[in-house]
């Protein structure tokens, strides 16, 4: 009887905390649109089109998460947030997910109470400079001044290199990418430090790109993705696994132009799963049997993404490396659609 009583009272826990965790998502249907925290404007990863129209790699995620909710990829509202405003926006509920170019680190992963739902792009610090300066490694910029956007972890790194190899600097804060572009153009400091991905974008923008370089070294892990708040599972699970749909549908060479014809039935059970014509995954998480079919359908798989907006034929011009799927060397694994 006891044992009955207390299973009995974790069922409801559960379907209570069940309830509760589905607030996001029924927020978002209600609502029509999903609400997501951006960048103020970095080329390649989110920034509008010369129409308005927010497009790039991060923008890319937004978009594949609102198709897998709401069948739709243009049912976003695009929130642009600075490196300090961003944690606000979505712990006060402004927005439903960040797709920022921000570093999961333990402190933002518990003390911020924010939830990772995966890695898009694996990046590190890295330091610009003006090619006319001379300088070949980042150990030779003792004295220099150094832009850096606040409220960032690449402030930490960057004094965390400049103290172990007992050398100097001088901060010149900044709080948007485009006041950063416009400080260090304008000379106001030597050095602009930030996720190389993001130096490269920036330079991308440059009237002379070539008139300026990106340091060899690497001075720090910066794992970039998507985050969600805590305490609303069913929402991070919803941003994760679209993520991972991404993915595997590279792994598995579903691509926007092959996916209809796939969708009708393969002979792969894993491919089958992921869009939904055998199980009940989508059900499993709120959503429609095709979710993951919308989402690739939104722009693409992962390396669709990469290719069309910072692969190496685009101005940004990032070669796949850390991102390569593990089947290539990189890190990308997408967990078992089962």
């Amino acid at each position: 009887m006891t044992k009955s009583l207390f299973l009995g009272a974790l069922t409801a826990v559960g379907l209570t905390a069940g309830a509760a965790g589905a607030a996001t998502l029924d927020d978002v249907q209600a609502r029509g649109h999903l609400n997501c925290g951006v960048n103020t404007g970095l080329v390649g990863f989110a920034a509008p089109d010369s129409n308005g129209t927010w497009e790039g790699f991060d923008v890319g995620v937004c978009r594949a998460v609102a198709a897998a909710v709401l069948g739709d990829p243009m049912a976003v509202e695009f929130v642009t947030t600075t490196g300090q405003t961003r944690f606000t926006a979505l712990a006060s509920g402004e927005v439903d997910m960040l797709a920022r170019n921000t570093t999961w680190t333990f402190t933002r992963d518990n003390d911020l109470k924010f939830e990772f739902t995966g890695v898009n792009y694996y990046d590190g610090q890295g330091f610009m400079i003006p090619k006319e300066l001379g300088v070949t490694s980042a150990k030779d910029l003792d004295g220099a001044t150094v832009c850096i956007q606040t409220g960032t972890t690449t402030e930490l790194n960057l004094a965390d290199f400049f103290r172990v190899n007992n050398i100097s600097y001088e901060p010149v804060p900044i709080e948007t990418n485009a006041e950063a572009q416009q400080q260090y153009l304008a000379g106001a400091c030597d050095v602009y430090t930030t996720d190389a991905s993001g130096l490269a974008a920036t330079r991308a923008t440059f009237e002379n790109p070539q008139e300026h370089v990106i340091l060899p070294e690497i001075i720090s892990k910066e794992p970039l993705g998507p985050l969600v708040r805590h305490g609303d599972n069913e929402w991070g699970d919803i941003v994760r696994w679209t993520l991972n749909a991404l993915v595997a549908a590279e792994e598995y060479g579903i691509t926007s132009a092959n996916i209809d014809e796939l969708a009708q039935g393969t002979n792969n059970p894993e491919i089958n799963r992921i869009l939904g014509t055998e199980g009940n995954l989508g059900e499993m998480i709120g959503l429609e049997s095709d979710w993951a079919v919308n989402a690739i359908k939104a722009g693409g798989n992962y390396g669709e993404l990469f290719e069309r907006y910072i692969g190496e034929s685009t101005p940004v011009g990032l070669s796949r490396g850390l991102n390569a799927q593990w089947t290539n060397g990189g890190l990308l694994y997408a967990p078992p659609f089962r």
